[in-house]
């Protein structure tokens, strides 16, 4: 009786520190709108080129007040990461949540559209100066998807979010006229119709690369003498004085996130909206921007709740940013199609951490390479499938960077040692292995040493799989993937809508697969505001209505009229 009063009394006390230990491990996240019957709005503020190099990160040297206040009222990410080191390619992943490489959108750039353009007004430079692995020139074109990808905002619109975008597209293709109510430098979400709830997109450039040397003549609000540089650059004035401008713009930056929520009290709508803050890639430095490791892919997170949800809390699961569309949805009660690599990890439909981020590496402007990353959190491996080239290319945009430049210059002449010296290899190994707790600057490369094979093999055997599950575009030579978007080079045009009216209800329908519906009506015609097609609606005998429709990648179809 003893011996079994015993084993009930150790069996309780097991279960409830199991209890005890799964509350803490792994916190209850589905978050619900208790706040009243209205829908939330949501907000993201989208930052360029920038890691974690915040104060509520750990980095002393730089003051920002507003988004370390963000993350004590909110959740903080540690291990988020890009799928791309560079804007164009990172950015299609957000808006699609497909890894690039899955869909041939890994190559940066394939376009100039950084943000919406008229479709009727579209041109394609058919020489830019770049050329493929195999050597072929590569004309300007549009990424195509396939019929079941479109841009996440059309789920928001489809649930009557009024979406609206501040105003960066990049998306490797123009964006469709349905996946955004809006978009503009000169808009916001006070643009939108009487209580309408918006999901509303805000791009902050003053952190992007170009701003090196564009606010090179702004004030420096860092003290210079006291930063911290990286292992793998030299500590030359040059290289004090554009981080320290790098810091001053990050500064700046926040200043302008201040404003934001400032703007948000004054509008009574703090209280109702969720802020996710973000950056859509690593560093804007040398081996930090198009870098396939950690410091071109590790990101700043944080979402504020309205209600305080989680506030204060540091997550350390993976997450990658195209996980942010799958999340934004899930926390309004959408439901994302099950297909998407972009996974939610917050709201009703969350699924389980990721076990690893990916990422991928290949034609950088006039520049091409092939690389392919694996990160667990503390390890980064990287895979170099053309070993034969340096590391550190020719790039003639970031060597619009003063400290860039000098510093190729120094290692012309052979004026680098230790570890700044380490990033001009030559040629690289096939396989590169970086600790982060003991080389957070990533220049001990220990996929030789014997002590970490275990990990070695892991992470090795994970991106082959990744690579073999998506089909990685990365082998096919670029000219030959736009041959698959556009045969022969001719831009697919999507076909024109087919317009029903019975009792005075509208049926629009388009035979192009994975093609999207606009429509306009009356005043409305004429503007670029298309309202998205998703079921019949009304439309009186007075009434003028005009709709085309779009699939991503086509040429639209042209104007029908009713």
């Amino acid at each position: 009786m003893i011996i079994y009063s015993y084993f009930i009394r150790y069996f309780v006390g097991f279960i409830l520190q199991v209890i005890i230990y799964l509350l803490f491990t792994f916190p209850i996240e589905t978050y619900s709108n208790s706040l009243d019957n209205n829908k939330l709005n949501v907000i993201w503020i989208s930052c360029e080129d920038m890691g974690p190099v915040l104060g509520t990160y750990g980095i002393d040297e730089i003051s920002t007040p507003n988004i370390d206040k963000l993350a004590e009222e909110g959740i903080k990410y540690t291990n988020a990461y890009s799928t791309v080191g560079v804007c164009a390619p990172s950015r299609f992943s957000i808006i699609t949540a497909m890894y690039p490489a899955r869909l041939g959108a890994h190559n940066m750039r394939s376009g100039n559209f950084y943000t919406y353009k008229d479709p009727d007004k579209l041109t394609y430079k058919q020489n830019k100066g770049v050329l493929d692995k195999s050597g072929k020139n590569v004309p300007e074109y549009e990424v195509v998807t396939p019929p079941n990808v479109k841009a996440f905002t059309e789920y928001l619109r489809d649930e009557n979010y009024y979406c609206i975008n501040n105003n960066k597209c990049d998306y490797q293709f123009n964006s469709p006229f349905t996946a955004w109510d809006v978009v503009s430098r000169n808009v916001s979400y006070k643009d939108r119709p009487e209580n309408t709830p918006f999901f509303y997109v805000k791009n902050l450039m003053v952190t992007h690369e170009s701003r090196i040397w564009l606010r090179k003549d702004e004030p420096i609000t860092v003290d210079k003498d006291i930063l911290k540089i990286p292992a793998y650059y030299p500590d030359i004035p040059e290289v004090r004085t554009d981080i320290a401008i790098k810091y001053s713009n990050i500064q700046e930056m926040d200043r302008q996130v201040g404003e934001i929520i400032n703007d948000l009290k004054a509008s009574n709508l703090l209280d109702k909206t969720i802020i996710i803050f973000w950056s859509d890639h690593g560093g804007n430095l040398l081996r930090q921007k198009r870098a396939v490791g950690n410091s071109g892919l590790r990101v700043p997170l944080i979402i504020r709740f309205p209600d305080g949800f989680r506030s204060g809390q540091v997550d350390e699961r993976i997450v990658s940013l195209m996980d942010l569309g799958p999340t934004t949805m899930s926390l309004l009660g959408i439901e994302p199609p099950s297909f998407l690599d972009g996974k939610p990890f917050l709201g009703k439909f969350k699924t389980k951490p990721r076990k690893y981020a990916f990422g991928s590496a290949d034609r950088f402007d006039e520049s091409t390479d092939m690389q392919r990353s694996v990160i667990d959190g503390r390890f980064v491996y990287i895979k170099n499938f053309m070993p034969e080239l340096p590391l550190i290319y020719r790039n003639k945009y970031r060597e619009q960077v003063s400290m860039n430049k000098k510093i190729i210059q120094m290692n012309n002449n052979n004026e680098l040692s230790g570890d700044s010296k380490y990033i001009f290899m030559d040629t690289k190994k096939n396989e590169e292995l970086y600790d982060l707790k003991y080389d957070p600057y990533e220049v001990n490369n220990i996929a030789s040493n014997p002590d970490y094979n275990e990990k070695l093999i892991e992470l090795r055997d994970a991106l082959n799989l990744w690579q073999n599950e998506i089909d990685d575009k990365g082998f096919t030579n670029e000219t030959e993937l736009i041959n698959q978007f556009w045969p022969n080079m001719i831009q697919p045009t999507t076909k024109s809508v087919e317009i029903s009216i019975l009792d005075n209800n509208v049926s629009l329908k388009c035979d192009t697969k994975g093609a999207s519906i606009g429509y306009q009506i009356d005043t409305q015609i004429g503007s670029q505001n298309w309202n998205l097609y998703n079921q019949p609606f009304p439309l009186s005998s007075n009434q003028k209505l005009a709709t085309r429709a779009i699939k991503i990648g086509y040429k639209a179809s042209s104007i029908s009229k009713y």
